[in-house]
Parts: structure tokens; C-alpha cells; sequence
């Protein structure tokens, strides 16, 4: 059974919801975007810290929430990589969310389930070879960081974007990109608003502590029209703003919007996604600053799923393909070559590493297909591989 933790890290206060009826969009009013949209500490040095104690949790029940317990584990030597903290205390520590369906959430049974969740399978299998050794720690927008610098988490996959700031002022390590997407916006259908371009003077409704808080303005004033922003710091609330008709229109991540979109009370026709895209947004795993040895292992975990993909090996042809004909893939999966040896790669993982991720999660476009059309997002379009005229793409492992 996979090990699942719900316990959130330092939890936000809930903002108050706009006041109102109908939406009066304010034309002229000048917006004011904070600067400092994440809460940015000094990046930590390339000691791990000293606390990497967690919380596990019993086994949890259909419709229940685990309540953490309190667990002493092994701690690695001081100076040595979370790679080794990791493989010590044979459980993963992956900062996730519980409620962004497609991508994180929690199903019937209490378990998390989506693109990031099998993102931090696909970390489990690689370093560990047991994709069920995940503890998920659901973190908030503004702790996500804080939790990664102080060890409360071992790695973050939490649709969060990389960007300049975030990789110069947060202490984390940012990888290869596990989804590209882009900022788009989304109003009623009910509204007849079928452009940006409509909507001078809007109230517009987004995250706190995200990126979306500048780009929107940025978007706004690119196209001579004035807007006020307002932001939340619960995505719940966003929403529940914008059910009461606070807000003219919601902008974030498009995958984000697909995925509200897709649950949403009165049906997902009752929302319009405008189709233009007017950001890029790389949702990103991370690691602390400062600890090549496990920013590589995650790295090459991630990989794995790519050339899988691009190998054509899939979970159900994994095992036959390491008897393939082509010495690539079999060098790929750990099998020996024609003298009898593996390839070590001097990553830190398992010779097996790439075997065991696809066999047990599957390639790149297996957990895409298994997470991502249940939310109304079908086509691959940056995410198809380079050979399919997207940007996915893994460097030869050789």
C-alpha cells in the first residue's frame, strides 16, 4: 500500500472574500502587483540540514485523514547528500498538494493520485525501487519553499513554476521541467466575454504568492487595458469568489484552470478558457540548493520516463524489452551488454533504476495519458516529445 501523509506545513490565514453581488469591473484603477510574490530566505549551504526528521503515518482508511505521528529516522552523516538520507530511511519525502485533481489529489481512499503524485512515485522506483515508498506532504503555496530549505521535505513536485527569482533567491535546485505550461484566462460562459481584449477595467481573481499576480498586470498593461487584481491566498477561496460573483475573470496556470474547470458544481461548459497563453510557466520539480548527488538521481529519475518514452518501452512491455535486440535498450534498463557488464553511470542510482520506474509507473506518456484527459487536457502539445515537435527530451544515457 503507498504511504500516504496529509499533514499540511504551516498553514495560511484564510483571506476574507470580496464583498458583493454582481461584479462592477473598476476601469481606471491602477493595480498595484507585490513585488515579492514568495516568501525568500538565504539559500542554505551544501550541508544538509541537520533536522531531516519526518512524520509518518498509519495506514489510511477510505474517507479519512491520516493523522501524523511523530517518527525519529535515520539521519545521515553530517555532510552527506539527502541522496543518502533518502536510501537510510527507505522512504521518499515528496512535497506535494491534496487538492489539484489531475495532478495532486486525494481519491476515495485517501491516497494521492495525479501527474505530480506519480512524479514522486517515479523518484520511489528510481532511487528506492519501490514506487510505494512515498511519504506525500501536502505543503501550501507561501510553506512549499520553507519546507524544502529546512528539510521537512526531501523533494518538491507541486505544479511550481521556475523562474529567474525562484532560482536565485529560494535555495532550491529546479530540474528538468515535467510540464510546460502557460497562463491563461478563465470567465463564464454566462459572461459573453470571449477576449482579454473585453475585459478593461475587470476585477480579476488569482493565487497569492504566485506568479500569476504579475502577469496579469504585466498581460493588462501590454495591451493598454487597466485591471485590479485581487488575490487569495487559498485557491478554495478564488474559487469561491468567483462562484459569487467577485470576479469578472480567474487567471492562473492553464493546466490549473483545466483542472477546476473539469470539477466545477454546474458542469465544466459553464467556464470559458481563453486559448491564448500569455506567460510560460515550466512546473518544475526541486531540490535544496547545493546537493548535486541527489539534484542528479531526481534529474535521470525524471529522464527515465522520457526516453522511455521515446525508447517505446512501456510498463507492460518493460520486462520482454530487456531481452531487445537493440543494446540501447537493455543498457538503458540495467541489462548487460555483450561482455556480461552494466553501465554504471556514477548517478548514485540503482543499474536497474530505469527498469524499475517504467515497469512500475510507466514512461512519460503513460502517466500523462493516465492523469491529464480526465481534466480535459488531451493534447501533448510542448510536452509531446522533441521528436513530436515538443520540448520533451532526455540527454543519451550512455
Amino acid at each position: 500500500m503507498r504511504r500516504t501523509l496529509t499533514r499540511t506545513l504551516a498553514p495560511v490565514a484564510l483571506a476574507a472574500l470580496l464583498a458583493g453581488g454582481a461584479t462592477t469591473a473598476h476601469a481606471g484603477t491602477d493595480t498595484t502587483v507585490p513585488d515579492d510574490l514568495t516568501t525568500a530566505t538565504d539559500p542554505p549551504g551544501t550541508t544538509v540540514p541537520d533536522d531531516l526528521t519526518s512524520e509518518t503515518s498509519p495506514e489510511t482508511t477510505a474517507g479519512t485523514e491520516t493523522t501524523a505521528t511523530e517518527t525519529t529516522e535515520a539521519a545521515a552523516p553530517s555532510g552527506d547528500s539527502i541522496l543518502d538520507t533518502v536510501i537510510a530511511n527507505d522512504v521518499l519525502r515528496c512535497g506535494v498538494r491534496d487538492d489539484l485533481a489531475g495532478f495532486s489529489s486525494l481519491d476515495d481512499a485517501g491516497e494521492h493520485v495525479g501527474f505530480d503524485a506519480d512524479f514522486c512515485r517515479v523518484i520511489a522506483a528510481g532511487v528506492l525501487g519501490d514506487a510505494t515508498k512515498v511519504d506525500f506532504i501536502d505543503v501550501a503555496t507561501d510553506a512549499r519553499f520553507p519546507a524544502l530549505q529546512s528539510g521537512e521535505i526531501d523533494v518538491l513536485v507541486r505544479n511550481t513554476t521556475w523562474t529567474a527569482s525562484r532560482d536565485g533567491a529560494e535555495g532550491a535546485n529546479f530540474l528538468h521541467p515535467t510540464f510546460y505550461d502557460g497562463q491563461q484566462m478563465m470567465v463564464t460562459a454566462e459572461s459573453g466575454i470571449t477576449s482579454i481584449d473585453e475585459m478593461d477595467g475587470a476585477i480579476v481573481c488569482v493565487a497569492a504568492g504566485t506568479t500569476t499576480e504579475g502577469n496579469v498586470a504585466t498581460e493588462f498593461e501590454r495591451r493598454g487595458l487597466t485591471v485590479d487584481v485581487q488575490s487569495f491566498e487559498d485557491i478554495d477561496l478564488v474559487q469561491e469568489a468567483f462562484q459569487a460573483g467577485s470576479c469578472d475573470g480567474w487567471s492562473s496556470d492553464g493546466s490549473q484552470l483545466a483542472s477546476r474547470r473539469a470539477n466545477w458544481p454546474d458542469g465544466p461548459d459553464a467556464l470559458v478558457i481563453f486559448e491564448d497563453v500569455f506567460s510560460k510557466e515550466p512546473l518544475t520539480p526541486a531540490v535544496v540548493d547545493g546537493d548535486t548527488r541527489w539534484a542528479q538521481a531526481v534529474e535521470w529519475s525524471i529522464y527515465a520516463t522520457i526516453q522511455a518514452e521515446e525508447f517505446g518501452i512501456t510498463s507492460e512491455t518493460a520486462e520482454a524489452d530487456l531481452a531487445s535486440d537493440n543494446p540501447a535498450i537493455v543498457q538503458f534498463l540495467g541489462g548487460a551488454n555483450a561482455e556480461g557488464t552494466t553501465l554504471d553511470a556514477g548517478l548514485g542510482l540503482p543499474s536497474d533504476f530505469a527498469y524499475q520506474i517504467v515497469s512500475q509507473v510507466g514512461n512519460y506518456g503513460e502517466i500523462f495519458d493516465a492523469n491529464l484527459p480526465a481534466i480535459g487536457i488531451t493534447e501533448r502539445g510542448l510536452n509531446a516529445l522533441w521528436s513530436d515537435g515538443g520540448l520533451q527530451y532526455a540527454p543519451p544515457y550512455r
